[in-house]
């Protein structure tokens, strides 16, 4: 076993890759000149159960489009240390992490967010060495994957126009006009006490000199690739190339709503109106509108990976973080329990995959 990531302090290694990155350094390891003062945090998540599986509830002011997100500033009290470890088994890497966030976090309960923050108690796995799969995975409701401080990556929310699901018209946290708690580290909190990020983790950057004059991996994905702050080279196999801040390729779609009735489980009615950010089904996929592909990422090198990766993005504008898989998953995130539920009450986000779990 080897450790690559711990809170205490942070530690750099290299391991030769098995395959064909032997000089790539170990990812996660040049975070030395973080602050190393760990406190935590509070963030908004309801949970629910509805048609046998977790929900997400979520009560937190967002992004308006064009506006400045409203957040909440008053500092709530640590309740316990942050802790997360991230090590090499084998063909995975393991983390075991507390959730709670190396920076302060807003308040919690707050107007829009009535939980109260409390330690998790998360244990994931990912290959060392993913692989892209066939086509990309969508995925409904749960983690993207993992910040290097522990803190999950969970974009959606359980939050439906006329409160129905089958309507197929979900609201945006970041853009949409419901009051969700969402602090200044675009993150709030569940029911089970689980913060967690809808946006890009300005805290964790904030504690990592230098975050916006170079390439910094900030997380994991559930199936094993690096998840990138917004910023990398301009060239994607050129590291000396200047840094750049990526786009998405995504954009809003013109005109009104209307129902999709061609859509399985979508309803032939909606809520009307332009196409203003309110609902996921607001945003399109523009092939080439940005520097990424459907899946908020692209191939190139890195730090990490000096020979070349898939990388994930988490970006400032629409998806934000991931609503893809590129690669499969490790089932370590999957929803857990019997058939017909999603995990035990209380427990963490479990990952469900749209018809596949």
């Amino acid at each position: 076993m080897k450790t690559e990531y711990s809170m205490g302090p942070p530690k750099q290694n290299a391991r030769e890759d098995s395959r064909n990155r032997s000089s790539r350094r170990e990812e996660a390891q040049t975070f030395s000149d973080q602050k190393l003062e760990l406190s935590h945090a509070g963030c908004c998540r309801l949970r629910a159960f509805l048609t046998g599986a977790w929900i997400c509830t979520l009560m937190s002011a967002a992004f308006i489009m064009g506006a400045q997100a409203q957040v909440i500033t008053t500092l709530s009290p640590a309740p316990t240390s942050n802790r997360v470890s991230i090590t090499v088994e084998g063909a995975y890497r393991v983390i075991h992490a507390n959730g709670l966030p190396d920076h302060t976090p807003g308040r919690f309960p707050n107007p829009g967010n009535p939980n109260a923050i409390a330690p998790q108690n998360y244990n994931f796995r990912i290959p060392l060495d993913p692989e892209v799969a066939e086509k990309p995975t969508r995925f409904a409701l749960g983690i993207f994957g993992i910040a290097i401080n522990g803190v999950v990556f969970d974009p959606g929310a359980n939050e439906w126009w006329d409160n129905d699901p089958r309507s197929g018209w979900q609201y945006e946290p970041m853009t949409g006009p419901r009051k969700l708690g969402i602090d200044q580290h675009n993150a709030h909190v569940q029911p089970s006490g689980a913060y967690h990020y809808h946006g890009l983790p300005s805290g964790l950057l904030a504690n990592v000199k230098g975050a916006k004059q170079r390439m910094v991996l900030i997380g994991w994905a559930a199936d094993g690739f690096p998840i990138y702050a917004p910023w990398a080279y301009g060239n994607p196999k050129d590291s000396k190339s200047p840094l750049k801040p990526m786009r998405s390729s995504y954009q809003l779609k013109q005109g009104a709503r209307i129902g999709n009735p061609s859509l399985e489980g979508m309803s032939a009615e909606g809520p009307g109106g332009n196409h203003d950010g309110s609902f996921v089904q607001d945003f399109e996929y523009v092939a080439g509108l940005g520097d990424l592909d459907e899946c908020n990422g692209r191939f190139g090198v890195t730090p990490e990976f000096p020979n070349g990766t898939y990388q994930y993005f988490v970006t400032t504008n629409f998806p934000f973080i991931p609503r893809m898989f590129r690669g499969t998953p490790d089932r370590s995130w999957l929803r857990r329990g019997p058939p017909g539920m999603a995990g035990p009450p209380g427990g963490p986000p479990w990952l469900r995959l749209e018809g596949r779990n």
